[in-house]
């Protein structure tokens, strides 16, 4: 049996034998195999992210499942069931896929300020006193008469 490409990185890694290969190892139609991870070896080589792994993510949109959509740093989509958006936090990835990650939710950090929202501008113009410009779209001036 052929050495496993993960034994270094994999958690639960034993041989058979010495020198037999990792009794995790294995072929299902033709694609080399990790029962451990139970996924297609390609599929976990080529992601950024394992199961188990802990992460930081910045929850920015929401899957029609529900789940809040982030990404880690390098731009990998996580989804997190349990989080809305806007949020960050950390995470624990759970199962691992082509191209997303699901994970559950270990601590919810504070969301970093943009630079704009800290300096106290928010991008509306419009006085407060002034009756006359309501916000388009608000309840009181919904269709903008």
């Amino acid at each position: 049996m052929p050495d496993c490409p993960l034994a270094d990185d994999c958690p639960s890694f034993t041989e058979r034998i010495e020198g037999m290969g990792c009794t995790h190892y294995g072929d299902r139609g033709g694609a080399e195999w990790c029962n451990h991870y139970n996924q297609p070896i390609s599929d976990l080589k080529s992601q950024p992210v394992k199961p188990g792994q802990e992460v930081v993510v910045e929850v920015d949109d929401i899957h029609e499942s529900g789940a809040g959509v982030g990404r880690t740093e390098d731009g990998f989509i996580v989804m997190v069931d349990g989080v809305l958006p806007p949020a960050r936090s950390k995470v624990q990835i759970t199962k691992v896929r082509s191209n997303h990650a699901r994970a559950d939710e270990l601590e919810r950090l504070e969301l970093e300020e943009d630079d704009d929202e800290a300096d106290g501008e928010s991008g509306y113009q419009g006085d407060d006193d002034d009756p006359d410009d309501e916000r388009l779209g608000s309840r009181d001036n919904f269709w903008g008469s």
